[in-house]
């Protein structure tokens, strides 16, 4: 592990913590382990907290709505993956056969949630500030290009935000289809606009694939490329 913790830059006085963070579920189904779904839902908050707090006193002019929007673009899948290349996290989890076998290792869902349980490994580890550092020094830029109107599209916020400015309104998404093995699903979503079934997406997790449909309709509506 201390290729590991040089590579992310922090050090570890519990490493088994890290340990656990980097246990994607199918490594840890073979291998008799705990895997790192409880951190990665502790990580899921303490990343909100922060960049909410960040943001907040960054942007004083800013209102609810902007802050809203920057934070869900700033902490969705797609961004928590790119942020994850400049560790090169995804060469450091721990998977099973299966999972490593169908690329696992290159899917967003898997490195975002893994990035989440780090930095709640942090936290515990070395408390509040030290996980609030660690996160916006690698997350800056990021931060930079979102603020600026440069950033990853959260298409479900700009389809929201489309509907509301004409007749249409509610938003709702459902999902239609899984398949695939356990190690390797892929979630086929629907959106819906006031109840009326628009389009499809598909995605390797619920997240992807409702983005994935909304990114669809609003090219349909000739809001996006």
């Amino acid at each position: 592990m201390k290729n590991v913790q040089e590579k992310i830059g922090y050090t570890f006085k519990n490493v088994n913590l890290l340990e656990t963070a980097l246990t994607h579920s199918s490594y840890a189904n073979e291998c008799k382990k705990e895997n790192n779904e409880r951190l990665e839902f502790l990580g899921d908050s303490v990343l909100s907290v922060i960049i909410s707090d960040y943001i907040f006193r960054r942007l004083p002019n800013v209102d609810e709505g902007w802050l809203s929007k920057y934070r869900a673009t700033l902490v969705c899948e797609q961004s928590l993956n790119e942020i994850s290349k400049k560790i090169s996290l995804s060469k450091f989890i721990l998977l099973g056969k299966g999972e490593e076998m169908t690329g696992g290792r290159q899917r967003a869902s898997i490195v975002s949630d893994a990035f989440e349980a780090v930095l709640a490994a942090i936290y515990l580890d070395g408390g509040m500030e030290t996980a609030r550092k660690w996160v916006i020094d690698l997350m800056r830029d990021s931060i930079n290009e979102v603020v600026t109107g440069h950033g990853y599209a959260d298409y479900k916020t700009m389809l929201q935000e489309a509907l509301q400015k004409g007749t249409q309104g509610k938003v709702t998404y459902r999902t239609i289809g899984e398949s695939g093995l356990d190690h390797n699903k892929v979630f086929e979503v629907e959106v819906l606009v006031d109840d009326v079934p628009k389009n499809k997406g598909t995605g390797h997790s619920k997240k992807e694939a409702e983005q994935n449909a909304a990114h669809t309709l609003l090219k349909s509506m000739g809001k996006v490329q």
